[in-house]
């Protein structure tokens, strides 16, 4: 495919880097020569040092023949503009980064389609939804839901007291079991498990189940002790943190510090009325403390520093809470977060590549997401008629070692999937792989 990315900036470096590595016709414009020089003299692609929204300077970068237009530099207006020129000089799909939530609403949709723009992407509200997807349950790290909730993933560290430690996979119940473990993450290294794997303490393990089921995890998770979440703590007041605090269950109390008193004041004004906003620094332990923060069940730092970020998480954690969410955007410091126990990173390259890398997919494919803390992908399959996956049961399938079924949705109910499962047309798929395979599997459902 030949992608053309708008925007040298956080997201679209990260981006050209991902998919660069996938052997895509990359071309990567940006009005800032020293952004492109970073990028360019390290990976394999091509820069060009031109406005996004210049007509001639698209004609050049070759627009016309471009399968897919990604304007995600900063200014929303700026993305808008350039994919609907890149979509008159004949891109076949567009998407732009936004910053607006008006614009997502499903009335808007065909209006902007109209305009020459295909898809509309807000990191910042997407990483809002997974912190409060993160804070619903405090022993989860990560949750993400299939069709509505029919299946469901969760991912969590399992300690010294869980049940299914040290025990191979296939002596763990059989084929009645009612959960499935797709991935293991020890150490640095992510496995998509088979039978003879087994899990160590400290591992990082991903289950799809129903939810009727979660419960059951919990238990043999080790997990039933810990605190349900009543009182989140936010510190900083960012995009994020106002889309979190909105998006918010009516039972938990949620308080915002911020240490700008302007943005204080705007606060007040974006927050509902149970929004308690506080004007002050969220590394001060008095000032914590004055707050109740060791009657807080969860703290989610959200500043412009990740270092910042992080050692506020290890403060709160010494002085008792029991979940803790950071947003991490130096994708160097993700793996030293896990390390220290950070309980879920936040990281809006992650989201926003995961969007974007489902436009790439030949195959109907309706959630894409890349799981943070390990080198791997999970993404919905809907099967096609005749396609490859229908024709014998799934142990037969032959599927590429390091991808693996986690389930599958059929008729709006979630069902786990065993080696002797037979997969059917229009069954919704959820897959899972080590990071970037997602392409190499499309075959199996076209």
């Amino acid at each position: 495919m030949k992608i053309i990315i708008a925007g040298a900036g956080a997201v679209g470096t990260h981006l050209a880097k991902l998919l660069s590595g996938e052997k895509q016709d990359i071309i990567l414009i940006d009005e800032n020569e020293e952004r492109l020089a970073r990028v360019g003299n390290n990976f394999d692609l091509l820069t060009v040092n031109l406005s996004p929204t210049s007509i001639e300077g698209l004609k050049e970068a070759g627009v016309a023949g471009a399968d897919l237009f990604i304007a995600v530099t900063p200014n929303e207006s700026c993305n808008m503009t350039a994919c609907m020129i890149a979509t008159r000089l004949g891109a076949k799909k567009t998407v732009a980064r936004i910053d607006n939530y008006e614009y997502l609403q499903p009335r808007h949709k065909e209006f902007f389609a109209s305009l020459g723009v295909d898809s509309l992407i807000y990191p910042e509200m997407l990483a809002a939804r997974d912190i409060v997807d993160a804070v619903r349950m405090s022993w989860i790290r990560q949750w993400w839901e299939f069709a509505g909730g029919a299946l469901v993933l969760l991912g969590t560290k399992l300690r010294a007291s869980a049940e299914i430690l040290n025990v191979p996979l296939h002596e763990l119940g059989g084929r009645n079991i009612p959960f499935h473990i797709v991935a293991i993450k020890r150490g640095n290294e992510t496995i998509i498990p088979r039978g003879d794997d087994y899990i160590r303490a400290n591992d990082i393990v991903y289950f799809t189940t129903t939810k009727k089921y979660i419960p059951y995890i919990r238990k043999i998770s080790g997990k039933e002790h810990y605190a349900d979440i009543r009182n989140v703590m936010i510190m900083g007041g960012s995009r994020i943190a106002v889309r979190a605090a909105q998006y918010m269950p009516d039972y938990m109390r949620t308080k915002i510090i911020e240490l700008d008193l302007n943005r204080c004041h705007r606060l007040t004004e974006l927050v509902d009325d149970h929004v308690m906003v506080i004007n002050g620094d969220g590394r001060d332990m008095e000032l914590l403390n004055e707050e109740g923060i060791r009657n807080t069940e969860a703290f989610v730092a959200l500043t412009d520093s990740s270092e910042t970020n992080i050692l506020a998480c290890l403060a709160a954690k010494r002085m008792g809470v029991t979940k803790t969410v950071a947003e991490v955007e130096n994708i160097d410091y993700i793996s030293m977060a896990e390390s220290l126990d950070i309980g879920t990173v936040i990281n809006k390259k992650f989201i926003a590549a995961s969007h974007i890398y489902q436009m790439m997919l030949d195959a109907d494919v309706s959630n894409v997401k890349c799981l943070t803390f390990a080198n791997a992908d999970v993404a919905e399959f809907t099967v096609k008629a005749g396609s490859l996956i229908t024709r014998c049961a799934v142990k037969d399938v032959g599927l590429p070692k390091g991808a693996t079924i986690g389930g599958l949705i059929r008729g709006g109910e979630g069902i786990l999937v065993n080696g002797n499962t037979v997969i059917q047309e229009n069954d919704h798929v959820v897959v899972f792989c080590l990071g970037m395979m997602i392409k190499k599997l499309e075959r199996y459902f076209n």
